[in-house]
């Protein structure tokens, strides 16, 4: 039987399929190991740093990484090219130290000597999927910030770095005075706003680079890098005053409540025989119990201890 050729099915080659593909997919690097562990960053067009400053385009903390470490530049036909900025530990593309190169679907990026990255295109559904991954392992669900795993991993990590640099380090510890109190009171419902609306009260005082984190239950915790006790009081105090300052009010069922509410806070810094991160939380959680002793909603630490 004799088929028009107006009712024939029309096939495209394989090449074009793959690159109707690749049109509807972006690229991304996504981190393998490293402390941002499951981030995506999206390769956009044009020029993009990579480095441990904070005005890089692609934002890497990690011990080894130089402050303007590599160079990816997405020219207009889509190929993405890899540069090495003359960093320290250099850059890596599948295991071989170039100065250049144009990378491939799944490549692996290692910069410096630990942060590994695979380069890869996903489309939007991946790309969601990836994201809350990245989300669910390292934020808490019910406030939004840090949660106490990353909290601890990102700790160990700090120490070590503060440590082998001589650089200063502080951790404040703060939780909600008589938060039983408030549950017992008004109930659950309004104990999970005051602390969703407490972490976003913090984080508005916090600087960009510090890792602000629920360490468990109603108590939070903040690391500071690069940070004297003395200014890591001046923030602790800050936050404390913005907490009591704060009204919180959480309407059910037609009725306004109204929840006076403070925190005590805790500060300690990286000291020259501590041998663990351990022992930083342990020291900022004897200032904490300090303040809870002195009457709460204070700041207490070894700055405040010489006045």
């Amino acid at each position: 039987m004799h088929q028009d050729d107006d009712d024939k099915t029309t096939v495209k080659p394989l090449a074009e399929l793959v690159a109707d593909a690749a049109e509807s997919q972006t690229a991304y690097l996504i981190v393998l190991s490293g402390k941002a562990v499951g981030k995506m960053f999206r390769v956009k067009p044009g020029e993009m740093l990579i480095g441990r400053s904070s005005a890089c385009d692609i934002f890497l903390e990690d011990d080894g990484v130089s402050r303007k470490h590599a160079q990816l530049v997405c020219g207009p036909e889509g190929a993405v090219v890899l540069r090495d900025m003359g960093s320290t530990n250099g850059t890596w593309v599948e295991g071989e130290r170039v100065a250049a190169k144009e990378l491939r679907d799944g490549d692996r990026l290692q910069i410096g000597s630990a942060t590994i990255l695979k380069y890869g295109y996903q489309d939007s559904v991946e790309e969601k999927f990836v994201s809350q991954l990245y989300e669910s392992a390292t934020q808490d669900g019910l406030t939004g910030i840090y949660n106490k795993r990353f909290f601890l991993d990102r700790l160990d990590q700090e120490f070590a770095w503060h440590q082998r640099h001589d650089y200063p380090l502080t951790l404040i510890l703060f939780d909600i005075d008589h938060f039983k109190k408030v549950n017992d009171t008004y109930g659950h419902q309004p104990g999970d706003y005051v602390l969703a609306r407490l972490a976003r009260i913090a984080g508005i005082q916090c600087r960009e680079e510090d890792i602000l984190a629920r360490y468990g239950g109603e108590e939070f915790a903040v690391i500071l890098r690069q940070t004297t006790t003395r200014e890591g009081t001046i923030l602790a105090e800050r936050i404390r005053r913005a907490v009591e300052s704060t009204q919180f009010e959480y309407e059910k069922d037609g009725e306004v409540m109204n929840m006076p509410i403070t925190i005590s806070l805790g500060v300690a810094s990286l000291e020259g025989d501590m041998l663990e991160s351990s022992h930083l939380v342990e020291s900022a959680d004897h200032y904490l119990y300090q303040s809870k002793e002195k009457g709460r909603n204070r700041v207490s630490s070894a700055e405040l201890d010489l006045l």
